[in-house]
């Protein structure tokens, strides 16, 4: 019998199954894709997350090879000007950095260690897992290809479509779409403001999210993540069939025209830009519980959010963490599953309605609201306190305050492992 099955070999599976191995809990992760590849475009780690992968051994040497340390968050109006700016990251005074880095080159990066750390074997590929069903020592793991395993615990990281999850919460509401049209790309140009700075610009419905996931070349050109977004009526339901589609970026650079500045062109920016892809944003309703006797889930399949606050790869990472930690405290057994679900469940589930209202990004929505989004004096429109407080508010939150985090003991200390005989 197998002590732990992961469902899903995404970011929070693999970071799961390193550190089930740093503590001493032999498993096997269960992956749909035949083959592993680095797909997607940037993505945000903040301080937490980072963290908790320097502890896993994963270092600044490894994620500078697949990111770049941001230094700035900033957000802009529609008529270019600054309505908030903070330093992120060390800048900010946190002992971890924050990374914006390539989604696809992290997970491979993961991938990678745990193939070296855990063996080629760990990772099963071109099956999935279908259900579960407990039996009296653990619980029966059914995949796609006929066979079943048996193990003691059942995690389900399995992603938004989580299987594990509609078998566990067979009622659960169908996925989440308010609205919110996204196209993301990547281009190779010239970083803006900081060098290494994330830009929010316009308004809470018709908005770009720009910010580099390389660090300059010799020519000063960095591989560049944007995001357009643009909220239309949702009542019809999302009209294409899949949810994650290329697109040419002709089909939506009009949205965008009348975004020219004497410090960006975002029109020039989408014509030079190397891929478009086009997805809704979706999430899941909060259910009760992550849990159902030996079976767990989480990251995007316990608590798939809007990516305003860019913080759902990170939680998968913690995650991971926190159920390693609960392993310490109970053993490999249903109780330590529910300690994780007890800590997280439900503080979680509250950042993912915070995100549905716009996360940190809610700052546009009170803009809109006192001047229509374009101003003279932002603080004038929205004091500097209230801005300041605002931000606040969101990262506690979220968990990466930053004196809550610089405060805060190791989720796993150094050298911890399970005390069970395994």
């Amino acid at each position: 019998m197998n002590n732990v099955v992961i469902a899903g070999g995404g970011i929070g599976g693999l970071t799961l199954a390193l550190t089930l191995h740093q503590i001493g809990v032999p498993c096997r992760v269960i992956e749909a894709s035949r083959e592993m590849k680095p797909l997607g475009v940037g993505i945000n780690i903040q301080p937490n997350a980072v963290r908790e992968l320097f502890d896993l051994g994963i270092d600044a040497e490894a994620l500078d090879t697949v990111g770049v340390q941001a230094q700035e968050w900033a957000l802009v109006g529609l008529n270019g000007k600054e309505i908030y700016a903070e330093p992120r990251g060390l800048k900010a005074g946190y002992r971890w950095p924050q990374y914006a880095a390539h989604r696809g080159q992290l997970h491979m990066l993961l991938y990678n260690e745990v193939v070296t750390r855990l063996g080629p074997d760990t990772v099963r590929q071109g099956t999935r897992v279908t259900g579960y069903h407990t039996v009296h020592d653990g619980v029966a793991v059914t995949l796609s290809d006929g066979d079943t395993l048996g193990a003691k615990l059942l995690i389900g990281a399995d992603g938004i479509h989580s299987a594990v999850r509609e078998q566990m919460h067979p009622n659960q509401a169908p996925i989440h779409w308010g609205g919110a049209v996204m196209w993301r790309g990547t281009v190779r140009a010239e970083p803006l403001r900081t060098g290494s700075s994330f830009v929010g610009l316009g308004t809470h419905q018709h908005r770009m999210v720009i910010y580099p996931i390389s660090a300059p070349d010799d020519d000063g050109l960095s591989l560049v993540n944007w995001i357009g977004e643009v909220t239309i009526d949702p009542s019809e339901g999302w009209q294409h069939t899949g949810w994650f589609r290329e697109v040419a970026q002709s089909e939506f650079a009009r949205h965008f025209e009348s975004f020219t500045y004497d410090w960006l062109d975002v029109p020039d920016m989408l014509r030079q830009s190397d891929c478009a892809y086009e997805n809704p944003m979706i999430d899941r309703d909060p259910v009760d519980t992550w849990v159902d006797g030996p079976v767990a889930l989480m990251g995007d399949a316990a608590h798939a959010m809007y990516p305003t606050g860019s913080n759902g790869a990170s939680q998968a990472i913690v995650d991971a963490r926190v159920l390693g930690a609960k392993l310490i405290a109970h053993g490999i057994t249903p109780s330590a599953l529910a300690a994780y679900d007890a800590e997280l469940c439900g503080p979680i589930s509250k950042v993912v309605l915070r995100n549905r209202g716009a996360g940190p990004f809610g700052l546009l929505n009170l803009l809109d609201e006192r001047c229509g989004g374009v101003f003279d004096d932002i603080d004038a429109v929205i004091p500097q306190a209230e801005r300041a407080e605002f931000m606040a508010q969101y990262k506690s939150a979220a968990g990466f305050a930053m004196e809550q985090l610089n405060g805060a003991p190791p989720i796993i200390s150094p050298g911890e492992r399970i005390k069970e005989a395994i």
